[in-house]
């Protein structure tokens, strides 16, 4: 068998069950150009292999080197332990534009991370972990993290640590899914009209990443505050807490707002409210089981906040690609050097589809904005 680049490219024509020329055809690529390469006169460019793998659903790795990579296992808590194989393939629709953009010379900058404090229980490391991270978003957003929109923070955090968070269909029983490599740092979280549930598992899948818990892919449900024991857990949930309700801020708020007003200028559950009002000392258990009780639409009615809430369950039911991939793959669209299928890839549309949609639409291209009236994926051209 023939090892080489061309070799496998040969290998995946024939299973195909193509013609060269046909194969030539469907891939973009002219034939005169794929006959030249095939035959050691040109070399393959990179457009030309990340066209082939599109094609022929094979990684521009194995065409490169051969290597197959199993599928990835996961580390699964509660619930979502029989969901492994699925979320592997889900994950893989992220992670292939991770190989289109590194192959393209676009991979997204991964700036360093906030250093887990060696010291201290988990609750303590989630904590100063927090700090410093809440201190690293303030400087790049020159606002409170915790007063950020759900979506401003993530955009936040994609470009200050490197994140790339998406918002999709996972399985019922997954909360979150996190995974780090070398070259690519994602988190899932499920599209869900509990949207206080969804802000709460992308913080603490934030904080697995942070932490550099997420080596292995994971994935969980349930994620609630206070109630997971696995130190790693416990850590992410901490952090979680901590950056959603810094301290100071919870405190001064609590002066004068009540505690129906502080679920909804934090955008917490009543629950997770709750557990950190315990945390700080400021009530006791009993009122923690009162106050938990509550539901997130009873207290924003009791603060005539409605509005809020019915607007930020529709944007937590729309889908939401990950930002920085879905720039990347237009900006090389644009510059000529792919095609559109990578992008239709990332936000799960046929290529025809999204040209369907750029060819009707007047406006520039923004992956991340979520359309709440239809409540699905936007790549809004």
């Amino acid at each position: 068998m023939d090892e080489s680049v061309s070799g496998r490219v040969r290998e995946v024509i024939r299973a195909a069950g193509l013609s060269q020329a046909a194969f030539a055809a469907r891939t973009g690529i002219t034939p005169d150009k794929l006959s030249k390469s095939l035959g050691g006169v040109r070399r393959f460019s990179s457009l030309d292999l990340a066209l082939i793998a599109e094609t022929a659903e094979v990684s521009v790795d194995w065409l490169l080197t051969g290597r197959r990579q199993p599928p990835a296992g996961v580390a699964a808590r509660g619930d979502a332990g029989a969901h492994g194989p699925s979320l592997s393939e889900r994950a893989e629709r992220f992670t292939a534009a991770y190989d289109v953009l590194e192959l393209l010379g676009r991979a997204p900058a991964l700036p360093a991370l906030p250093v887990v404090p060696p010291v201290g229980d988990p609750d303590e490391q989630g904590e100063l972990l927090a700090a410093d991270a809440g201190a690293r978003i303030r400087a790049e957003a020159d606002a409170e993290p915790a007063l950020l929109a759900t979506g401003d923070l993530l955009s936040v955090c994609e470009h200050t640590f490197g994140v790339d968070f998406a918002v999709t269909e996972l399985p019922a029983a997954v909360d979150g899914f996190a995974w780090q490599e070398e070259g690519f740092r994602l988190a899932l979280a499920r599209r869900d009209e509990r949207w206080t549930r969804q802000r709460f598992t992308l913080a603490h899948e934030l904080g697995h990443l942070l932490a550099g818990d997420a080596v292995e892919p994971l994935a969980e449900s349930p994620v609630a505050p206070g109630r997971q024991a696995e130190p790693d857990e416990v850590r992410a949930n901490a952090f979680a807490a901590a950056l959603l309700l810094p301290e100071a801020e919870v405190r001064e708020a609590a002066a004068t707002l009540d505690f129906a007003e502080l679920v909804v200028r934090f955008r917490v559950s009543p629950s997770a409210l709750a557990a950190r009002l315990r945390r700080l000392g400021m009530i006791g258990p009993t009122e923690q089981a009162r106050l938990r009780r509550r539901t997130t639409a009873a207290c924003h009615l009791a603060a005539a906040a409605m509005d809020a809430y019915l607007r930020e369950a529709a944007l937590a039911a729309a889908e939401r690609p990950p930002a920085r991939l879905a720039d990347g793959l237009w900006s090389a669209f644009e510059a000529g050097e792919t095609t559109l299928r990578p992008l239709a890839a990332l936000l799960g549309m046929a290529p025809g589809e999204l040209e369907g949609r750029l060819a009707t639409s007047d406006a520039g291209p923004n992956p991340s904005e979520p359309r709440a009236d239809e409540g699905e994926l936007v790549y809004q051209p």
